[in-house]
């Protein structure tokens, strides 16, 4: 814990004085204080239970705390409390690779959406209709969903979902939940089984516990679900164990197998496992029942000890549910079917441009607080300056809000009759507000529109793209750098100790040779910055497809980093590949990248665009010294096609060309959309034109429908 120099009298006297009146000395002293105090009733709160304030007590700490970090955002501290949240820090657990992905589900919002969804499994399997197959329709539970792996018919291990590819071990957690068996004994169990669900806390536990927590005088919790979260992320399972924890399964990850030929049967089984599934499942067999269960479940949510937020739709049979296989995040075979999105009406103060890495100036809606859904919502997004104008918003205006999907929050529209008189449109600025530079909206060369979102011209000389792009780069879903978040990465960008990714890695070998160390900084000792420099160390090894998304390419996301990850096979390749389509857009290696099934013209472009830039080759290069992607896995290294290349051509009569794409990709193989020297295989059926004609040119190997299913069995 930091030490201050100001006495028991000073420390009282600031702590008496407005946030206003505060020089900057002040300030760094009374936040130190603070962080200080609050971080002992954390303490106490959250190890051992036992709260010496009360909850309106500790919450002006915490917002006078915030009070002076944002009105001196260069003093935030590396131990503030607004870097943290009341349950223990991530880096306590340790992380779960997930054999099989826990993918998200989509989403659809009306019987509009739900129909498009059949549409797709009718297209994607070559149906005529989708009459004959049925679903399996149970409510959305709003909590956590948790992986639970039994070996041997014992339970060894619980993590939770994660970034759906890594989670956190809270095995000792789960296992103090009543619901969640220790062992099977079944006979027919099978031998590994990773069983899939969500945990969730009753609305009467919430209420009994909230009760409890306010008698003893002790903080409140918000919502059922915040609660489940907090009381499943205890670093003492003990106090977990006290906490009103249940558990429903829906599904499953890796499993030696399954005598089962649908989702339906496969619950039968986890029943008789003595595994507990909500019972108000049914089993659908035409949308006009699924359309029935979701008004009947909806219209009964108010009377249900738990919440939910929908109701997910599976295919029922098995072997349907292979063939479509995934798409992105989430399975082709279901959806969730949500339900409507809760509102409220509040004001909006101010309209914040924020600077993202790509340019982007994206307006924020400055709310007063208001409760939706649950959650207390402060910002809500604008998209851009189009929409502003659509709704014509502003400033000062009475706004209804909505969470999306009971996630995101946005403005519906402004209610007319309470706008303040005199009220301006908002002039959107056509400058960055971070550098000055120019910002402009793009021309689509291909469609010839107007592009809605204003970029700043600035380039990396822009000091808010550059610190997005580090804060971009240590996020969960790319390098993951714990203890490394958002105010850390300004405030080491302000003092000019990160300027660069590659900086990142350097660091610690930067501060041995310094006079002025990391330890010694205000916020910081000895321990908390070898925690940092070990986190920093443990990342030096990531996955392909998160180095690729790290970089921060327009338009290359989680899922194109994957795909590309899996083409390229290796960092050498990816990056020989991309330096020499960013020299030449009509060479070989920027047609090999256009011709990756799901790139694109305007994908491409943007990579191209990417590493036709010197400075942005350096930098890789220069990070290259100093980590070392790790090649992304095939799905099958054991197939036949396992890093190999196929283009589909003509008509298929055994299945669709995307089941057929992707069985191929779950395979491990490359699909491309046209022929090349790097061609592997042509798989062509009847009315195969062009393709056919360039691969006999290319000496590519050709195989009927007939011959490509026998190579894959």
């Amino acid at each position: 814990m930091s030490k201050t120099k100001t006495s028991k009298k000073d420390r009282a006297s600031l702590g008496a004085k407005s946030v206003d009146a505060l020089d900057e000395a002040e300030a760094s002293a009374e936040l130190a204080r603070l962080a200080a105090a609050i971080a002992h009733h954390d303490a106490l709160y959250y190890r051992k239970d036992e709260p010496e304030i009360s909850d309106a007590e500790y919450d002006a700490l915490r917002a006078r705390n915030d009070e002076i970090e944002a009105r001196f955002p260069h003093l935030v501290r590396d131990d503030s409390p607004s870097l943290k949240i009341g349950a223990a820090p991530v880096e306590t657990f340790g992380k779960v690779t997930h054999r099989v992905p826990m993918l998200s589900l989509g989403n659809v919002f009306d019987e509009e959406g739900l129909r498009d969804f059949l549409d797709r499994i009718k297209r994607f399997l070559g149906l005529e209709t989708i009459e004959g197959l049925a679903f399996t329709a149970e409510p959305k539970i709003d909590g956590l969903s948790i992986t639970l792996r039994y070996e041997n018919g014992k339970l060894i291990q619980g993590a939770t979902r994660g970034d759906g590819y890594e989670g956190e071990n809270v095995t000792a957690n789960v296992r103090t939940i009543p619901d969640i068996p220790h062992s099977i004994k079944s006979r027919g169990f099978p031998d590994p089984f990773e069983l899939r669900g969500e945990i969730y806390m009753s609305r009467a536990a919430f209420q009994r516990l909230n009760e409890e927590q306010a008698k003893a005088g002790e903080r409140l919790f918000a919502n059922p679900r915040n609660a489940a979260a907090g009381s499943l992320r205890q670093l003492d399972p003990a106090i977990t164990a006290k906490r009103p924890l249940r558990f429903f399964a829906y599904g499953w990850g890796e499993v030696a197998r399954l005598s089962a030929e649908t989702q339906w049967d496969v619950y039968q089984l986890l029943r008789a496992w003595g595994f507990p599934l909500n019972p108000l499942i049914r089993l659908a067999r035409s949308v006009e029942e699924m359309l029935e269960t979701y008004r009947d479940i909806e219209s009964g949510r108010v009377g249900l000890d738990y919440d939910i937020d929908g109701i997910v739709y599976k295919l029922d049979r098995l072997d349907l549910q292979q063939r479509l296989g995934f798409v992105s995040r989430s399975p082709r075979y279901a959806i969730a079917h949500k339900f409507p999105a809760e509102k409220a009406t509040t004001v909006l103060r101010d309209i914040d441009i924020q600077v993202g890495r790509t340019g982007a100036l994206t307006p924020v809606a400055k709310l007063d607080p208001v409760t939706v859904g649950g959650v207390v919502v402060q910002n809500a997004t604008l998209h851009n300056e189009d929409e502003i104008a659509r709704k014509d918003v502003r400033i000062g205006d009475t706004v209804i809000v909505q969470r999306a999907g009971d996630v995101i929050p946005q403005i519906l529209g402004v209610v007319q009759v309470k706008r303040p008189k005199g009220a301006k449109r908002f002039a959107f600025p056509e400058v960055c507000p971070a550098c000055g530079s120019h910002a402009s909206r793009e021309i689509n060369p291909t469609t010839g529109k107007v592009d809605a979102v204003r970029r700043c011209t600035g380039g990396l000389i822009c000091p808010a793209q550059r610190v997005e792009r580090l804060k971009h780069f240590v996020s969960r879903n790319a390098f993951d750098i714990e203890g490394l978040g958002e105010k850390h990465i300004k405030a080491f960008y302000d003092d000019g100790l990160i300027q660069s990714l590659p900086d990142i890695f350097t660091l610690q070998a930067r501060d041995k040779r310094s006079s002025s160390k990391l330890a010694e900084r205000e916020g910081w000792g000895e321990t908390s910055a070898q925690r940092l420099f070990d986190a920093i160390e443990a990342r030096r090894n990531v996955r392909l497809d998160r180095f690729i998304y790290a970089l921060g390419i327009r338009h290359v996301g989680e899922t194109t980093g994957r795909l590309l990850a899996r083409n390229y096979g290796s960092a050498e390749n990816f990056l020989k590949a991309m330096r020499a389509a960013g020299a030449d857009r009509d060479g070989e290696a920027f047609a090999e990248l256009d011709n990756i099934e799901q790139i694109g013209p305007a994908v491409a472009a943007a990579i191209a665009d990417f590493f036709a830039e010197p400075h942005n080759v350096a930098v890789v290069d220069e990070l290259l010294h100093e980590v070392k992607p790790e090649p992304l896995e095939a799905v099958d290294h054991a197939s036949p096609i396992s890093g190999k290349t196929v283009v589909f051509t003509g008509t298929l009569e055994k299945m669709t060309r995307s089941e057929a794409k992707a069985k191929a990709e779950r395979l491990g193989a490359k699909v491309a959309g046209s022929v090349s020297k790097h061609t592997d295989y042509v798989v062509a059926g009847p009315g195969a034109g062009s393709k056919l004609k360039n691969a006999a040119a290319l000496g590519v190997k050709v195989l009927t429908e007939e011959e490509w299913l026998k190579l894959l069995d």
